[in-house]
């Protein structure tokens, strides 16, 4: 029979699945023979392979995402008009339309891990290792796309259990260096910023001009993404307690569209560049509050001091890349001595 599901919670094949697991005492995993050592090493087990998925509707409007607006009042009114300033980088982090778009993403994929989490908890586990992220097309439905994360559930030896499982994208090897240094994975962040900017007077200009120069509008477009999508994954981390930000990895898509303000206008042939960034990291955060005593290593002298510095003598006397100064300290130190080791 088909159990009715209203999205809260595990799917009822999820929750079946985890069950089995748990009945069955085996677990399985995508660990490495390295990387599950490593986990083993710094004292967790794996507990099971654990994953998230949601499917959302992303609506269009028309061939536009629905969200793409440059901002630019000069948009659809002549080159001219754009000379008189340089057109502002619409940037989902400072409100512009496209906010809303990176909201709906946002709201995807925390679904997405909170189901892994969830099945991380129903294991027992304290968090996720290794979790990979993913956003592809979903099947016969253009507006639709898919966020999916898996990974590995491990469970500490101990008897401290976090408020609720950590996840991360570090593998088992990295896992294990991060603890052994006394740091702890909180959770699995993604910052995303797109911005859309018109291409004005100045950005024509440079593009067709017959110099090598700096497309100075395109540069600051990228430059203002990348910084936003920084600054997202910043607050995130702090936000969630985290002390600092270990990165995966950074991806920017940059692409043209034709100008929405511009669309109606003699000058709809104008154009936008929008460009996307995101950029994928874990928080982390100290577990070792009290500052560690520096290791020191204790050199036991074997023998008796006077014979091996009379040896040393010997050497630096016959070498004939002795040191002048070396033989007169020895000698001062054996006069000390009064010869006795």
């Amino acid at each position: 029979m088909t159990v009715p599901w209203g999205g809260g919670g595990l799917p009822p094949a999820a929750a079946e699945r985890m069950a089995e697991v748990s009945r069955s005492g085996t677990w399985t995993s995508a660990l490495s023979t390295g990387e599950f050592a490593s986990v083993k090493a710094v004292g967790f087990e794996p507990v099971g392979q654990v994953m998230g998925s949601a499917v959302f509707q992303v609506a269009r409007s028309g061939r536009y995402w629905g969200y793409h607006d440059c901002l630019y009042q000069g948009a659809g009114f002549g080159f001219s008009y754009g000379n008189r300033g340089d057109a502002p980088v619409a940037l989902s982090g400072q409100g512009a339309p496209s906010r809303q778009l990176v909201g709906v993403f946002d709201q995807a994929r925390n679904t997405a891990l909170g189901r892994m989490r969830a099945e991380c908890a129903a294991l027992g586990g304290d968090g996720v290792v290794a979790a990979e992220l993913t956003m592809q097309p979903f099947p016969s439905a253009p507006n639709c796309l898919e966020f999916k994360v898996i990974g590995t559930a491990v469970r500490a030896r101990g008897d401290v259990r976090p408020r609720r499982p950590f996840t991360c994208h570090l593998d088992g090897q990295g896992f294990a260096k991060l603890i052994s240094a006394g740091w702890v994975p909180s959770e699995l962040l993604v910052g995303m910023s797109i911005g859309v900017r018109h291409d004005d007077y100045r950005t024509q200009s440079q593009q067709f001009s017959w110099q090598n120069t700096e497309m100075t509008g395109w540069s600051r477009l990228i430059h203002d993404i990348r910084a936003d999508a920084r600054e997202q994954l910043r607050r995130q981390a702090s936000h969630g307690g985290g002390d600092g930000v270990v990165l995966a990895s950074g991806d920017l898509r940059v692409w043209e569209e034709s100008c929405i303000r511009a669309a109606n206008t003699n000058n709809s042939e104008q154009r936008d560049h929008v460009a996307e960034a995101t950029m994928v990291g874990t928080s982390i955060a100290r577990f070792r509050t009290g500052q560690q005593q520096p290791r020191t290593l204790s050199v036991m002298p074997l023998g008796k001091r006077g014979d091996r510095l009379r040896k040393r003598l010997e050497d630096v006397a016959s070498s004939p890349y002795g040191d002048p100064n070396e033989y007169r300290r020895l000698v001062t130190e054996l006069t000390k001595l009064g010869d006795q080791g």
